[in-house]
């Protein structure tokens, strides 16, 4: 949720700005730990559009490992932040990247620290690079904090390549599948069925078919379009409701094969994160809050909010986790390995590169089950097509013979 804010600092001075939390009271959590006192509190409603619309502002990957490897650099040598900022502000080529620096540049110079500066950027700058951030502010290590960072976007920035670089070579056969079978029922099709038509008689069911077909894409082509805009905007404003993205994280956690795959880079994600807020020197019951928006996922989201409940109560953290379905028992075994050994972020990198290896390993044999099935598809497809236009004309040459 995004909130818009006034707040005064220790000298009286009045500062205003937005501020992005999961709810007030932690909105107003951010303020303190900022030195702000709440003055005033108010939530920014999203329009619409800006739920449903796909194409929203964000930052390439890739840019932000480099962004924030060279920031570590730079405050590593000892430059004052602001300097930083206003160095690598000249040097990064995404402009919408080059648009928020400007304006956090300013922010930084109006007397706001560099994470609640950042803050207001959500879908650039995430919770944990926030949280990790202002930990380095409170501690000093301000270049480790962005180094811890830095491995971590780079991690998932690997992970999430591997994943669409997998699913690249099947979308783009069925998109160009949809493509070519558009077009040939709207310019093809018509001439062919016009000659069958032509010779009288009774057609096969598919041969009918595929004439009602073509001319439905030919009449109505405009309406299959605004058809598909508006299921595939009706799809997302349903999952930006409550209800809608519970029932999509549910079902995504449910699909044969591909369920298994998005499971293991929920835990990859945990697993990494946690250990990057803990190293940080995020406490623990605020680093499992912050993890549980950042894996991106509701239902293991509530998993590890009760998680972060129960350890305020005095359960360990593999405890805690324990008694779900969608948390192994290997988590719960190793998590606990590391607390009696205090080796807790060390078992959670060995956690995090184990559920990445796995994505790997499912991501190639979903990619090697994949091929086959498409050939299917197109062979179907083709079948189809072929029957409908050959059997009316061996029909007619049997008849005439």
């Amino acid at each position: 949720m995004q909130f818009q804010y006034e707040a005064k600092d220790s000298g009286g001075n009045l500062h205003t700005g937005r501020i992005v939390a999961t709810d007030q009271e932690k909105a107003e959590a951010i303020l303190a730990d900022n030195n702000l006192t709440t003055v005033s509190l108010q939530v920014i409603q999203e329009s619409i559009l800006e739920k449903i619309w796909p194409f929203g502002r964000s930052v390439p990957g890739k840019e932000m490992v480099l962004f924030s490897r060279q920031l570590a650099t730079l405050i590593g040598a000892q430059v004052p932040v602001l300097q930083a900022l206003r160095i690598l502000s000249t040097q990064v080529n995404n402009g919408y990247l080059k648009k928020i620096l400007a304006e956090v540049i300013t922010n930084v110079e109006a007397g706001d620290s560099l994470s609640l500066s950042i803050s207001r950027y959500p879908k650039v700058f995430g919770n944990v690079y926030v949280n990790v951030i202002h930990s380095g502010e409170l501690s000093g290590s301000m270049d480790k904090s962005l180094n811890y960072l830095a491995d971590q976007l780079e991690e998932d920035y690997d992970l999430g390549s591997k994943v669409r670089g997998a699913m690249t070579y099947p979308i783009f056969v069925l998109s160009a599948l949809f493509v070519i079978g558009g077009l040939m029922f709207y310019f093809v099709l018509p001439n062919l069925t016009s000659v069958l038509l032509s010779q009288g008689g009774q057609l096969p069911f598919v041969t009918v078919l595929l004439i009602g077909t073509s001319k439905f894409v030919r009449d109505f082509w405009w309406l299959i379009i605004l058809g598909v805009f508006a299921i595939i905007f009706g799809i997302r404003y349903f999952i930006n409701t409550q209800t809608g993205r519970y029932y999509w994280d549910r079902a995504k956690l449910s699909i044969p094969i591909i369920g298994g795959i998005f499971e293991k880079i929920y835990l990859a994600r945990f697993s990494r994160n946690l250990a990057t807020l803990v190293v940080g020197g995020i406490p623990i019951i605020k680093a499992l809050e912050v993890v549980a928006d950042l894996v991106n996922n509701v239902v293991y989201r509530d998993i590890i909010l009760e998680a972060a409940s129960r350890l305020a109560t005095g359960k360990t953290i593999s405890s805690a986790l324990e008694g779900h379905k969608e948390i192994p028992n290997i988590v719960t075994q190793m998590i606990k390995v590391g607390e009696q050994s205090a080796t807790l972020t060390d078992i959670l990198n060995k956690l995090a590169s184990y559920y990445e290896k796995e994505v790997d390993a499912k991501v190639a044999s979903l990619t090697s089950l994949m091929e086959p099935l498409i050939m299917i598809v197109i062979g179907i497809a083709v079948g189809i097509l072929v029957a409908g236009i050959l059997l009316p004309i061996y029909n007619l040459a049997s008849s005439s013979g």
